[in-house]
């Protein structure tokens, strides 16, 4: 593939990039012939009528225009999936173990388990919760997701993200999001790799608003980096795989996708490094609510309430006084799907592994397990505390989350996850008992 090397910095901004200079038109998009007898072709990520602040688009010059390709048919996959409805959605809590590697040779995408979802891609609103585990690249073939914007973040090993626009490395405690649509391959830069996805139905994923907050708080645009073009000129047999409608689908192509030798717009796989987060709290009493640790937000059409957020607690300082400083027991309107990337997370003493997750769902209860709540209680407050070497993460989601079948079968759903707020003490005493 040929690569400039680097990256361009800021979010939702227009961006140019070649990979051969001179290749870009001045003063039109689509002109007569292209520059090196290549073809012109629009990748559009929302509405043509959509506001001008949250339009997207990019413009492609490529070596073969997309279109070119063998029909496709319909594909099984064991695991990957968005049939959300074959279970019912449980009030529980749930807590899985981190799953292993696999024993045979599995790529990105045959190693993707959907462990849970809500909404549809047919309803444009809602997002998928997947894990994946792999342990090869992928070798001749490529993937698209028309269904939604995939969010990944990497837990154990590196990923090399090659797509139309450009090459993308991520390595955990970064993330990556590929938008609908975009082709990409998935090499293992080390051998293995495990880690989440989200897969977005709904409006695209964007900078919430800071409000108060001010303007150099929470994630900053510039520290968003998109990649330089680069493209494959490559010819053979391969498998062009596309996420359509909840299914998969396989055609047959007989050259590389990822062909674009020049592009320029706003819609374009993304990085971020999430050690670079500013993050805000309490520096007097009380708990702030977890929004304030709010990456990328997917808004919905009701103001103020997310089809889906991204939300991370990473190291930071805890100083709040006269407060229970871990997060505190709660229940929400809102459903939660939570996973690790390294460390410990401070509302749990164990349990809670790096590549595990967890469900609460709308208004179930949740919060500090036994151990954690008698120590905090009993913490000292004149001294802060550091949190270091974690961070947790959490896609937030305004609907119910629904896990699936597979996900409710696997040997690392943990039966005994509640037994955690069983050791609760009674500490209450009536008045002149």
């Amino acid at each position: 593939m040929s690569e400039q090397a680097g990256y361009q910095s800021g979010f939702g901004n227009e961006f140019a990039s070649e990979a051969i200079a001179g290749v870009l038109p001045t003063g039109q998009n689509s002109p007569q012939k292209v520059a090196h007898g290549l073809y012109a072709e629009q990748l559009t990520g929302s509405a043509f009528t959509a506001p001008r602040p949250t339009n997207r688009r990019s413009w492609l010059y490529r070596i073969r225009p997309a279109a070119m390709h063998k029909p496709f048919a319909a594909r099984d996959h064991a695991s990957f999936h968005n049939r959300f409805d074959e279970a019912p959605a449980t009030p529980n809590q749930l807590r899985w173990d981190p799953w292993p590697m696999p024993e045979q040779p599995t790529d990105f995408i045959d190693g993707l388990i959907t462990l849970a979802g809500n909404g549809s891609a047919a309803e444009q609103a809602g997002c998928g919760m997947h894990i994946y585990a792999a342990n090869r690249s992928m070798q001749g073939r490529f993937f698209y997701d028309a269904d939604g914007e995939l969010l990944i973040v990497p837990q154990q090993g590196r990923l090399r993200l090659a797509t139309e626009l450009g090459v993308l490395d991520v390595k955990p405690l970064e993330i990556a999001v590929i938008p609908r649509g975009v082709r990409f391959r998935v090499e293992l830069l080390d051998g293995h790799a495990r880690g989440y996805v989200c897969e977005n139905f709904g409006a695209l994923l964007r900078l919430p608003d800071l409000g108060p907050i001010g303007a150099n708080s929470m994630a900053l645009p510039r520290d968003f980096l998109t990649p330089h073009a680069a493209y494959e000129d490559v010819e053979g047999d391969f498998e062009l795989l596309a996420k359509f409608q909840g299914s998969l689908w396989s055609a047959r192509i007989d050259h590389s996708p990822l062909d674009v030798v020049a592009w320029h717009g706003n819609y374009a796989p993304y990085k971020y490094d999430l050690t670079r987060f500013n993050t805000v709290g309490s520096i007097s009493v009380d708990h702030p609510d977890p929004s304030i640790f709010t990456v990328l937000t997917s808004p919905s059409d009701t103001h103020g309430t997310a089809n889906m957020d991204f939300v991370i607690f990473p190291p930071r300082w805890l100083v709040a006084e006269h407060t229970f400083r871990p997060p505190y027991f709660h229940r929400n309107i809102a459903s939660e799907f939570m996973g690790l990337i390294e460390g410990v997370y401070d509302a749990k003493a164990g349990g809670f592994a790096p590549g595990g997750a967890s469900l609460h769902n709308c208004m179930s209860g949740h919060g500090p397990d036994a151990g954690t709540f008698e120590k905090a209680s009993n913490a000292p407050l004149d001294k802060p505390d550091h949190l270091t070497g974690t961070m947790a993460f959490m896609f937030e989601t305004r609907k119910v989350i629904r896990p699936t079948r597979q996900a409710l079968a696997a040997p690392q759903l943990q039966g005994d996850y509640y037994q955690c707020w069983q050791g609760i003490t009674k500490h209450f005493k009536e008045p002149g008992a």
